[in-house]
């Protein structure tokens, strides 16, 4: 076992999270404390978001990723918008909602699509 603090901290934290679990009472007793202190201390979110641009940024991005990660797990064998067997261009879905596209050429994200460039094509022959 480590001494130092940041492990003393994690073993407490587990043993909490651990005892929450195990122990309805105790799990219980947990929670109404957390609902005092939010019934003592209402207005703490708003002025934490006030206080805080960065971290109200930084939510919004996140969000913004857990909506679309949500809408693609509605996308699943979704072929019906797209006939990307007319196009020659190869399209490769780049980003961490392409994990959860199964069988899917339609995704609403971010993408790169990526070409070769062709060899300058000649000018026909005169005749």
């Amino acid at each position: 076992m480590c001494g130092r603090p940041e492990c003393q901290k994690q073993r407490r934290a587990e043993y909490h999270r651990q005892r929450i679990a195990a122990d309805p009472e105790y799990g219980e007793v947990v929670r109404d404390s957390r609902r005092k202190w939010r019934q003592s201390h209402a207005d703490y979110q708003q002025q934490y978001r006030h206080s805080h641009p960065a971290a109200v940024e930084r939510n919004r991005q996140l969000q913004r990723a857990r909506d679309a990660r949500r809408r693609a797990q509605f996308l699943v064998k979704n072929n019906l918008a797209l006939d990307l067997k007319r196009c020659s261009a190869e399209a490769w879905l780049i980003g961490p909602a392409a994990r959860d596209l199964v069988k899917n050429n339609l995704a609403s994200c971010q993408m790169f699509i990526f070409q070769p460039l062709a060899a300058p094509m000649s000018a026909p022959p005169a005749s």
